[in-house]
């Protein structure tokens, strides 16, 4: 193993820094990124391109309809409005996902 860690501990270092080219970049060394690790990608992705957060939050949005123990619809409309106020309002719509994700035993 190189001075610079295993590929979980430089995508960790890739959030930290908050930089989405390098996490993005990090990220793709991953055999698998968890869900709360794909949380942590857009909130990184939020105040770059619109487009690319989009993305990534649709996508989590998915994996979290398909990973959540006895996720309703009514889970999936709030997750998507906390995933919506996510760019402008990062700490509330954390907090509203992370309660919906351990309400569901995902994360």
């Amino acid at each position: 193993m190189t001075s610079e860690g295993n590929p979980y501990q430089r995508f960790r270092r890739a959030l930290e820094t908050g930089n989405p080219a390098l996490v993005t970049a990090a990220a793709l060394e991953l055999p698998r990124v968890a869900l709360d690790d794909a949380l942590r990608i857009c909130l990184v992705l939020r105040g770059g391109e619109p487009a690319r957060y989009q993305r990534a939050a649709v996508r989590w949005l998915g994996r979290f309809a398909l990973e959540a123990r006895g996720a309703t619809i009514d889970d999936l409309r709030e997750a998507a409005n906390a995933l919506d106020a996510l760019p402008d309002g990062a700490a509330e719509a954390m907090e509203r996902l992370q309660r919906l994700c351990l309400a569901r035993g995902v994360g």
